[in-house]
């Protein structure tokens, strides 16, 4: 199995219009050589891990992911038990859930999205923004591997087809997490996740007849999953559009306490 990598390949083609044009000709002509240009990869090709995507319709997919984020701060600020917890408890536990809730939020609405190769910066760009160009470069910019990821878990979800009730108590068992570091109430929010645990467990609907436990362990393990999508994946691909530097985790503590 030919396990060669075509990327560079098709890259260095790009650099000269005119010779690219007459091999794409040639290409379209040789079906073997088709899946080359439209950016077919061999499986287990390790350019995935290093290709830079963005949103094909950014503005669609940020404000659908934007009102889930919002959707998701109300979730929290309305349940009774978080609102017991010390402030810098809340917040600790903030920081440490929004990127899970958000992708359950984005399974739960039905929210999908495209992405494409992100543009290289041009001369004029970087000219201007110098400083900023900077910044850029030091930010973990999304992948395509980061975004199966991504679409992997969303799918797996859709899959389960959650009822409204599973996606709350599962949410909770989520937002109640003891191993966050330097936590005030650690026992008490122990005590709230197995409590969220044992809702999830009765309220699991099961597909078949005596399949309830097979269930709720693939709803566990679909939940597992979650934590190998990066929250800075989240941000760059959706909200850097919108917030520019600033830190979504800030922003969300301000919008939680704000009562």
């Amino acid at each position: 199995m030919d396990t060669e990598c075509h990327c560079t390949e098709h890259s260095n083609r790009n650099t000269n219009a005119i010779l690219y044009n007459i091999l794409s000709q040639m290409e379209c002509r040789d079906p073997r050589q088709s899946n080359r240009k439209h950016g077919w990869r061999p499986h287990g090709c390790a350019c995935d891990r290093r290709q830079q995507v963005c949103l094909k319709r950014p503005s669609h997919a940020c404000q659908q992911a934007s009102a889930v984020l919002l959707k998701t701060v109300h979730f929290m600020r309305n349940l009774p038990a978080f609102n017991q917890l010390p402030p810098n408890d809340q917040v600790s536990l903030l920081h440490r859930c929004w990127p899970p809730l958000l992708i359950l939020g984005l399974a739960q609405e039905g929210v999908s999205f495209e992405v494409t190769d992100r543009p290289a910066d041009s001369l004029l760009k970087k000219i201007l923004l110098n400083g900023q160009e900077s910044l850029d470069r030091e930010r973990e910019q999304p992948t395509m591997a980061g975004v199966s990821k991504l679409k992997s878990c969303l799918k797996r979800f859709a899959s389960l087809d959650l009822s409204p009730k599973e996606y709350a108590y599962l949410k909770g068992t989520m937002i109640f997490n003891p191993d966050v570091p330097q936590l005030d109430a650690a026992l008490f929010i122990e005590g709230l996740q197995q409590e969220a645990q044992q809702a999830l467990r009765e309220v699991v609907q099961p597909p078949r007849p005596g399949d309830h436990h097979g269930r709720f362990a693939r709803i566990l393990l679909a939940a597992s999953a979650l934590q190998t999508v990066t929250p800075t994946l989240l941000t760059e691909l959706f909200f850097r559009p919108l917030i520019g530097q600033a830190d979504v985790g800030e922003l969300l503590v301000d919008m939680l306490l704000c009562r």
